[in-house]
């Protein structure tokens, strides 16, 4: 028995130190994930609220037919999915991240170099990012939010959305065909295209 099946054994006996250690080790993990969905820091803060007060209520029922951590990735991503079709769609999205140690950082976009041209570009990249997550449907941020920055497997993903995994697989290529597609009509990238082909014309 590991670790955590120990300590959620303990839990569902009715062991208040023992559940106070799951939500330790998941709080950062679902605000993140309530935070990418929702867009909102309040509203996240108030849903992984909501999440742990309803784990708390239902842990005695949980069978373990699946892992803890799946089912409370259930329990937030239903949460989640159903809040964002109410959220206003001015709210801003972030690219910073958590890791599995639960530090905050930002979403990386590979470059090696820091030239203050590199620098401009990534910072627009950033920005186009931002203006196509906002644009996307909730079940699409979402998925995209668990794979690409949550950085969850596509079996945890199925498992969590109740899904086959190539449904996960094909849904997150639409997802991400959306957003390239959204970014793509971004007036910067219209405007990179356009520079570049005039730069090619004068060689």
């Amino acid at each position: 028995m590991t670790d955590e099946s120990q300590v959620i054994r303990r839990a569902k006996e009715g062991d208040e130190n023992a559940f106070e250690q799951l939500v330790a080790a998941y709080e950062k993990k679902i605000y993140n994930l309530a935070y990418r969905t929702c867009q909102n820091a309040q509203d996240a803060m108030d849903i992984t609220q909501e999440v742990f007060l309803r784990v708390f209520r239902a842990i005695g029922g949980f069978k373990e037919e699946s892992s803890f951590s799946t089912w409370i990735y259930r329990i937030a991503s239903n949460m989640c999915i159903d809040f964002a079709r109410r959220c206003a769609k001015n709210n801003t999205v972030s690219l910073t991240v958590f890791d599995e140690d639960g530090e905050m950082s930002d979403m990386e976009i590979a470059d090696d170099t820091y030239t203050p041209e590199v620098f401009y570009e990534k910072t627009e990249i950033r920005r186009e990012i931002e203006k196509g997550l906002r644009r996307l449907s909730p079940e699409h941020r979402h998925i995209i939010v668990l794979r690409d920055i949550n950085g969850l497997s596509y079996l945890e993903i199925a498992g969590i959305l109740r899904l086959e995994e190539g449904t996960v697989k094909s849904r997150l290529s639409r997802a991400r065909a959306k957003l390239a597609s959204i970014i793509m009509e971004g007036n910067y990238f219209q405007e990179r295209q356009s520079k570049e082909g005039e730069g090619r014309r004068s060689v």
